[in-house]
């Protein structure tokens, strides 16, 4: 594989030619040589592929710290295969699983699964293991036989951990070996239940909704018990001003804390669900305009460490049901990049957006980093932001997005991963 991409971007803030508009070559899988376009090079251009980037952003590969791909045991929702599909399509070359399988994903079994199957995929897939058996909220998993089967962190996924002595215990073990605890802060005996947001948007649509509160009190508590245990903890998918508010004091006080934010709790709110669109309904829950604008002021100021895709495959027996009766969740993988660029508010600096969607979450999840460097192994992909395109060829099983044959502005033209170079078609 020998290619040379030309006169585009590079946004990498940790590459000593992010900001500067360079010629890549490719040869192997490496990346080569970069340089600055216009100087004149020794390589014989003659011998690699061309690609012209002009106008185009060359980035990390993404890594998506919270997807569910359903596999094994809703397989008619998503499989890995699929999964991966969408996510390569979407320009992302790590995704880190949720473990809401059936059976759960609470033994190393579970672990050994995906990182086999992982091999023969286009994306590199990162295996979540249950904090308790049977994501029962009650008795602790093997935590410590899942890390050595290569388990990247701890989770129940969208079941918050009610137990408060449970979550106490698994920030002590983890502790011991460097595993890392991720939570879903809800209160779920306030948020039994509700459907939305609780507010102006709730009441006009007469559904019972749960206050921020709900969360906020789960993100206060958790607080706690990482001040006691001298542990280190990541919340998922936060959604409340209220929580940007409290994990910014705490980042302050040194604590071992960080923090993502779900792509559609960005660039959508509670008033898009004035039509009842099932598509819409959402864990967690769409909020407030103000709650949104928090979450964008947590990702300027590095409140909130990355943004993650929530990917939440769904059937149409799930979804095209009455309102009440349907599951929440929505397809993301394929249409996050170019839909967040432009919901992103102008205060808001790119370079920063990319990190929480490429280092950052390498960070947290301890993974090899995608850099735009010479001599490492290229890991990335690169981004048109005007090119146009319809979303009519939908790579998951699943057709849950409000998106689906709309036109889009911003276009993945290339991704390289695993020594292969895809090209989406549009």
């Amino acid at each position: 594989m020998k290619f040379l991409i030309s006169k585009a971007e590079v946004i990498d803030l940790s590459s000593p030619f992010h900001g500067k508009t360079c010629d890549i070559w490719l040869n192997g899988g490496q990346i080569e040589k970069i340089e600055v376009s216009g100087k004149s090079s020794a390589i014989p251009i003659k011998s690699y592929k061309l690609i012209d980037g002009t106008g185009c952003f060359v980035m990390p590969g993404l890594c998506d710290m919270r997807a569910d791909f359903c596999d094994p045991g809703y397989e008619q929702k998503e499989t890995l295969e699929s999964g991966s599909m969408a996510a390569l399509r979407g320009g992302f070359t790590d995704v880190a699983l949720l473990p809401a399988t059936q059976p759960p994903r609470d033994s190393k079994i579970g672990i050994n699964y995906v990182r086999n199957q992982s091999e023969n995929l286009p994306v590199y897939l990162h295996a979540y293991g249950c904090i308790s058996k049977d994501r029962n909220g009650e008795d602790m998993a093997e935590l410590y036989d899942m890390f050595q089967a290569g388990a990247i962190g701890f989770t129940d996924g969208n079941r918050a951990i009610q137990h408060s002595g449970l979550l106490l215990r698994t920030l002590l073990y983890n502790k011991i070996f460097g595993g890392l605890t991720l939570v879903f802060p809800e209160d779920k005996f306030i948020s039994e239940g509700t459907m939305v947001h609780e507010g102006e948007i709730s009441t006009m649509l007469g559904l019972k909704g749960a206050p921020s509160l709900s969360e906020e009190l789960m993100v206060q508590r958790d607080i706690e018990l990482v001040k006691y245990t001298g542990g280190k903890i990541h919340f998922s998918a936060i959604s409340s001003k209220g929580s940007v508010e409290l994990i910014r004091k705490a980042k302050k006080l040194g604590l071992q804390i960080t923090a993502d934010v779900a792509f559609a709790n960005l660039c959508y709110s509670d008033e898009n669900l004035r039509d009842y669109d099932a598509n819409y309904k959402l864990k967690p829950y769409l909020r407030s305009k103000g709650d949104q604008k928090a979450l964008w002021d947590g990702i300027q100021d590095g409140t909130i460490d990355a943004i993650v895709s929530n990917h939440q495959p769904q059937d149409k027996e799930s979804k095209q049901v009455e309102f009440a009766y349907a599951l929440p969740g929505m397809i993301t993988l394929q249409t996050l990049l170019p839909v967040l660029l432009q919901n992103k508010p102008k205060h808001v600096e790119l370079p920063k957006l990319i990190a929480a969607l490429t280092s950052q979450p390498r960070n947290i999840l301890n993974l090899v980093q995608a850099e735009i460097k010479e001599n490492v192994l290229a890991n990335l992909l690169i981004y048109n932001p005007k090119q146009s395109w319809t979303f009519d060829w939908n790579y998951s099983k699943s057709e849950n997005t409000p998106l689906l044959k709309n036109k889009i502005t911003g276009a993945i033209t290339h991704v390289v991963c695993k020594n292969k170079l895809h090209s989406p078609n549009y």
